[in-house]
């Protein structure tokens, strides 16, 4: 039987300091409607940012080592995956997740607060099946003694290693085919933890100002101070409720076996990457031909891959921010170390590509053409490129400002000006034609 998509049944609020900021910090979640993922809002910022749980929003570029943060531009929500992790073991596939500050509440350092409150509030089961990402070949990604393997299978299985160079916490090991009931009962109570001797390194970086005695398991050469152990295991385990967490950050619970051997966020956020890489190899047809857009002069990432076929990594328009259909749009690409394209351009002072600025306007036009109803069932392919002028280097950090405006559109080209700022300074121009050809191209 196909399993469904899930929400909450009522909304429910969790306040606390963040473990690592210290700062207080509060959430409400509140149901969502089937498909629509899970989103995170800052309600505190002037313009309530949403971010959305994908690939593209996962923020390499912070001040807060040592946890995974979310974000878009400067609106970050750090520490997120022992409450992704909750969700997940909670089944929930759509939430609106309202926050009131830059971390996520650490309640008492695992995920087992997160799952209790959630499940008491009430699970609701949806119309909508539920998607699963399945493993069709072996990934790996590994790096300085650290490794994950990924093998076919039809179920979710981890097999954790652990292995500090400290007398307490050598060679844990922890295996389990991730349920509901697993999940509750094996991984959710595992609390986060650190060295006695990384404290005080911690505390003059910044870090950890949340944290204490109770909601970190802090381990000293001859045991663990102030508090107990929940499990023999427990440090190995609280690293799958991580790994849990920062995996269900692709929207999607994955079908595979699992091998991981001392990894950490850095580590499972290369592994995304690979998992997306190779979703995109075996899908058929990713374009979305349903471009019911209905009055939105804004676009999220998810109703611009309505009108795009393109993916990640090659999706270069993260939000359009203005929308006039069929003559012009203003959207924004946010530009991440994460791009994939910096390990090899210019690595030691790395910069965009200018030819990926071009391409990056090109999609723009194509949200915009595409948005004429004359041209519905249609597939915007970029055809030339005249009068191109590049003006500024573009580093990671930054956000272009893209904008583009129709000049002739024509039954099979369209003819655009399109321009690429960082503010109001202007980095890269360019005429742009695109050719029109049926959506079918695709199959």
């Amino acid at each position: 039987m196909q399993e469904k998509q899930k929400t909450i049944k009522k909304k429910v609020s969790f306040s606390g300091v963040g473990l690592h900021t210290g700062n207080k910090v509060s959430i409400c979640l509140k149901p969502a409607k089937e498909n629509a993922g899970i989103s995170f809002v800052r309600v505190d910022l002037p313009d309530k940012p949403v971010i959305f749980t994908d690939l593209e929003h996962i923020s390499a570029e912070t001040e807060v080592p040592r946890c995974t943060t979310i974000g878009r531009g400067e609106a970050l929500i750090h520490t997120v995956e022992h409450f992704m992790s909750a969700l997940f073991g909670a089944g929930i596939d759509n939430l609106t997740v309202e926050v009131r500050g830059n971390e996520l509440p650490a309640l008492d350092g695992s995920g087992v607060e997160y799952l209790r409150s959630i499940k008491k509030a009430g699970v609701v089961e949806q119309e909508a099946d539920r998607e699963f990402i399945q493993i069709r070949e072996p990934i790996s990604v590994n790096y300085n003694g650290s490794s994950i393997f990924v093998l076919p299978c039809n179920e979710f299985k981890i097999s954790y290693v652990l292995d500090y160079n400290h007398p307490i916490l050598q060679a844990q090991i922890f295996e389990a085919t991730i349920n509901v009931d697993s999940f509750e009962n094996e991984i959710a109570p595992s609390r986060t933890f650190c060295l006695e001797e990384e404290v005080s390194d911690l505390r003059s970086q910044g870090l950890g100002q949340g944290a204490n005695y109770d909601n970190t398991l802090v381990v000293g050469k001859k045991g663990i101070i102030k508090n107990e152990v929940r499990f023999a295991n427990e440090f190995a385990r609280h690293k799958v409720l991580d790994f849990i967490g920062d995996l269900y950050l692709l929207g999607k619970p994955i079908k595979g076996h699992v091998f991981a051997i001392k990894s950490g966020h850095s580590l499972n956020v290369a592994l995304l990457k690979k998992i997306a890489q190779q979703q995109q190899k075996y899908e058929k047809k990713i374009f979305f031909p349903d471009r019911t857009l209905g009055d939105h002069t804004e676009l999220d990432i998810h109703q611009i891959m309505k009108l795009l076929p393109h993916r990640y990594p090659f999706l270069l328009v993260d939000r359009v921010i203005s929308l006039e259909k069929g003559k012009r749009a203003v959207g924004i690409k946010n530009v991440s170390i994460n791009e994939n394209y910096f390990c090899g351009h210019f690595p030691v002072r790395p910069i965009m590509p200018g030819v990926l600025m071009v391409e990056a306007m090109a999609q723009l036009g194509g949200i915009v053409v595409l948005t004429n109803e004359e041209h519905a069932g249609k597939l915007a392919l970029f055809m030339a490129v005249d009068k191109v002028k590049f003006r500024k280097l573009v580093e990671p950090g930054e956000q272009l400002i893209l904008e583009v405006e129709v000049i002739r559109d024509r039954a099979r080209t369209a003819q655009l000006q399109g321009k690429a700022k960082i503010g109001d300074t202007v980095v890269a121009e360019a005429e742009l034609m695109l050719s029109f050809t049926d959506e079918s191209f695709l199959d």
